[in-house]
């Protein structure tokens, strides 16, 4: 059978994969980009690390990241429908739905970040705090540095979850191949569409997890 033969397929599939990898392209580099220094913070001011910060750490840690982990990402993707509104002047689209995506996914990424940086070997750290180095040289030096591998596994990790949480999104009018499945697929009991949505969805992950890996190897020296 010639899927191409399905006009949902021939016509939406190629806008729904795009939205999907503009989904999880924007938030995943938003997640990353406030979720590395927050899980960073999280190491540093956590008891026992560089510089303690009890108060700090214990309002970001215990009622940001974990209040945040522990919502349903269906319940905080609807919440956020006015936060995306007000921040890019649209609810509907991948831009609109990448709001949600990033809220919901940088708690996630900054707690394996901090889980990364918690494995490092202290004697490196101890050398470098006896040489005289400062905080932001440890971090930058010896932290990031030594963690390198680890972090590369949780950005996989958190890319490929994207994906899952995009496919939610497009429940919501976020687009992409969820919306595609849920409107066609599931509503008019298209099992092609599904079908087709699923495998796409399948090979998506697998592409990202093995590039992950491999990059992950390719910056493993230890």
């Amino acid at each position: 059978m010639n899927f191409l033969d399905n006009p949902v397929l021939a016509k939406a599939l190629p806008d729904a994969i795009l939205e999907t990898l503009q989904m999880v392209g924007i938030s995943g580099f938003f997640t990353v980009l406030v979720g590395l220094p927050l899980g960073v913070f999280l190491h540093v001011a956590a008891p026992g690390g560089l510089r303690p910060m009890p108060a700090a750490y214990r309002i970001l840690s215990d009622i940001v990241v974990n209040i945040t982990r522990s919502i349903p990402f269906a319940i905080l993707m609807v919440s956020l429908i006015p936060l995306a509104r007000f921040l890019v002047g649209t609810s509907l689209g991948p831009v609109a739905a990448s709001v949600s995506l990033s809220v919901g996914t940088i708690p996630f990424f900054a707690r394996l970040v901090e889980t990364a940086l918690r494995d490092v070997q202290h004697g490196k750290i101890d050398a470098a705090l006896v040489m005289g180095s400062t905080t932001m040289q440890v971090v930058r030096k010896v932290l990031l540095p030594e963690s390198f591998p680890a972090l590369v596994a949780a950005t996989t990790t958190t890319v490929v979850t994207l994906v899952g949480y995009s496919a939610m999104a497009g429940l919501v009018g976020g687009g992409g191949l969820g919306k595609l499945a849920y409107n066609y697929g599931f509503q008019r009991f298209d099992t092609t569409v599904m079908l087709v949505v699923l495998v796409i969805i399948v090979v998506l992950v697998q592409a990202i997890q093995l590039v992950g890996d491999w990059f992950g190897r390719r910056v493993d020296h230890r």
